[in-house]
């Protein structure tokens, strides 16, 4: 018997079914997760349109098409109708990023249409970890970064972007929609840092916040800091806030080529259950 399939744009009546279909993978799926469950399915509040496919009827698979492409819970005949819409479409996102199997199908078909890219991080170990880890006394000196500190914050979170992404966050439009990014993560109270004379040493966000889960991202340390063991008890100190306040369970991912970064993250007692690919342009 055939299945029949189709592809359409999600409407705000389709929030349940989505939500269905991101709960089925919390920690894979926190980024656009903690979006839908904010913004609902309208585009302009949810900053994109988000894609469903169906299959018999059934909402099976999403595709969030916003700054980011990002597919959720695609198998290869959702890859394909989802790579078809986008080409169709034209390229409007900076990134395709998600589980790496959809992530690698949806880009070698997209490539021939999009490609070059910038940049393709084709393994990015996913880790998790439900605990506070043993034998590790948290940064006391991490705290939640104060709205009125976001001139102390910025530089470190510009510092932090370039480095990681290859490319200045203030590009473009001058930095106003980083920096807005920034005061959200500040006003939530989700931004912290370790602040020595006026300056940040360590920082992390809490970026993406379900019920579910939550994932950190935009670990750094300034460079005349590192090596002296700051990224250890202030991942934990910043573990230590999403476990009580946010999350039962706490994601993260990471290149695979910062091998310090993944010893770090294993101290604190993160395990790899997976891996994401990005692709930027």
């Amino acid at each position: 018997m055939l299945t029949t399939t189709t592809t359409r744009v999600l409407e705000p009546g389709d929030l349940a079914a989505a939500l269905a279909v991101l709960d089925r993978d919390p920690v894979a799926n926190a980024f656009v997760a903690a979006r839908v469950k904010v913004a609902g399915l309208d585009p302009w509040r949810l900053g994109g349109e988000m894609w469903g496919w169906y299959a018999d009827g059934r909402l099976a698979s999403l595709c969030y098409a916003g700054a980011n492409l990002v597919p959720i819970g695609a198998g290869p005949e959702a890859v394909r109708a989802f790579a078809d819409r986008a080409r169709r479409s034209g390229r409007r996102c900076s990134s395709i990023v998600g589980p790496a199997p959809a992530t690698a199908e949806l880009w070698s078909l997209l490539e021939p249409h999009w490609g070059p890219a910038r940049e393709v991080r084709s393994h990015q170990p996913l880790m998790v970890t439900r605990s506070m880890p043993a034998g590790i006394t948290p940064d006391p000196l991490v705290r939640r970064v104060r709205k009125d500190e976001m001139e102390t914050i910025m530089p470190a979170c510009v510092a932090m972007f370039t480095e990681e992404v290859g490319v200045s966050p203030l590009a473009g439009d001058g930095g106003l929609l980083y920096q807005a990014r920034v005061a959200e993560l500040v006003g939530s109270g989700r931004s912290f840092a370790r602040v020595e004379n006026g300056r940040v040493v360590f920082k992390a966000e809490i970026g993406a916040a379900t019920d579910l889960a939550c994932q950190i991202q935009g670990v750094w340390v300034a460079p005349e800091h590192r090596g002296k063991g700051l990224s250890v008890t202030g991942m934990a100190a910043v573990l230590g806030y999403a476990l009580r306040e946010v999350a039962p369970v706490v994601s993260l991912y990471v290149n695979d080529y910062n091998t310090a970064a993944r010893a770090t993250y294993r101290r604190v007692g993160f395990e790899e259950v997976g891996a994401f690919m990005s692709v930027l342009f």
